[in-house]
């Protein structure tokens, strides 16, 4: 398979070791859960293609065979990705011929979660026989983006599973997935690389140890989420933010996306949290926040703004308003706990 065509993580050695265990257990479904940015598409699909690989090894699709080509070009007659349509698009995977009509014609937009007609046309395709004999594969991701009707119909599936089929869902939010579907399913929580692992693989993605490192930071410590903050560009900046902010500098989310700029904030808010707590930072370091302590009741007020924030970041109503009032409470709450000439 072409390496153009993998996620990043499928090289990632901790990725490889996750491939390795599971594929020495037996099970029709997997759950793939944790959080993002430590590869759970990319193991997923990684067992995929290893289940359908035509010469496979302990640890892995061999690469070369007709199925894995077949996987390569996104035609694999026996492998169905149920993803977002949005998702779907980024990800090079082909719509089905009415989805891709629809939106051709403009009479409705991508789907942003996982439609019912895709989950039925999957069923359908668990019904039919193998074309080349290896069994099937239904890879389903972020599966917590699935609604009520979707989830019900891939549940009557996973209760009577066909003798050939196997599931994967990965899932950066496992918890929001119906209990019933999680207790039909072989549950995997993803491994965590150390910094040092990640980092080198960050190297191998041809990042600068310096903006990797700010990156990682930024991240938390998520290889897969680190990767695109520092080719997004936004990691070379990340330890300037809460200052920026703070001097009110409403162009210092310029280069996030409603959502990014919420999540950026909640970010700033649990180190400020953890600060007043006591304890270490996770995203920043102290030298790039306040020094003053803020009052923990004024943190927890605006860490419940934000949550609220979030629930509308993918559609907000006009998004430069919506930076600007973002960045003015940032503002107000990262000088709370100066003093009054430092607030003039």
């Amino acid at each position: 398979m072409s390496q153009d065509l993998l996620p990043p993580e499928a090289s990632a050695p901790w990725i490889a070791e996750q491939r390795a265990s599971l594929l020495a257990q037996r099970g029709h479904a997997w759950l793939l859960q944790g959080p993002s940015g430590l590869g759970q598409y990319a193991l997923a699909l990684e067992l995929a293609r290893a289940w359908l690989c035509e010469a496979p090894a302990e640890q892995g699709a061999c690469g070369a065979c007709p199925s894995c080509h077949a996987i390569a070009v996104r035609a694999h007659a026996d492998l169905c990705v149920l993803m977002p349509e949005l998702q779907m698009q980024e990800l090079g995977w082909p719509l089905s011929e009415k989805a891709q009509a629809e939106i051709d014609d403009k009479k409705r937009k991508p789907s942003r979660e996982i439609r019912v007609d895709a989950m039925r046309d999957a069923v359908e395709f668990c019904q039919r026989t193998s074309a080349r004999g290896r069994g099937k594969v239904v890879l389903v991701y972020p599966a917590e983006q699935m609604n009520a009707i979707t989830a019900n119909a891939l549940l009557k599936t996973l209760e009577e599973p066909p003798g050939d089929a196997r599931f994967v869902l990965a899932s950066e939010a496992a918890h929001q997935l119906l209990p019933t579907i999680r207790s039909r399913c072989l549950t995997h929580t993803m491994s965590w690389p150390t910094d040092q692992a990640a980092g080198q693989w960050l190297a191998g993605q041809q990042i600068e140890p310096g903006t990797a490192e700010a990156a990682l930071r930024a991240a938390g410590g998520r290889p897969g989420d680190a990767l695109a903050l520092a080719r997004s560009g936004a990691a070379q900046a990340w330890a300037q933010l809460p200052r920026a902010l703070a001097k009110g500098d409403v162009a210092a989310l310029a280069g996030h996306a409603p959502a990014g700029a919420v999540a950026a904030l909640q970010k700033i808010c649990h180190d400020l949290m953890a600060l007043a707590a006591g304890a270490e930072p996770r995203f920043f370091t102290r030298a790039d926040l306040p020094s003053r302590p803020l009052a923990m009741d004024g943190l927890q007020a605006w860490s419940r703004e934000l949550v609220a924030a979030a629930r509308t970041a993918d559609h907000p109503f006009n998004t430069g308003l919506m930076m600007e009032a973002l960045a003015a409470r940032a503002k107000g709450v990262l000088l709370s706990g100066s003093s009054p000439r430092a607030r003039r």
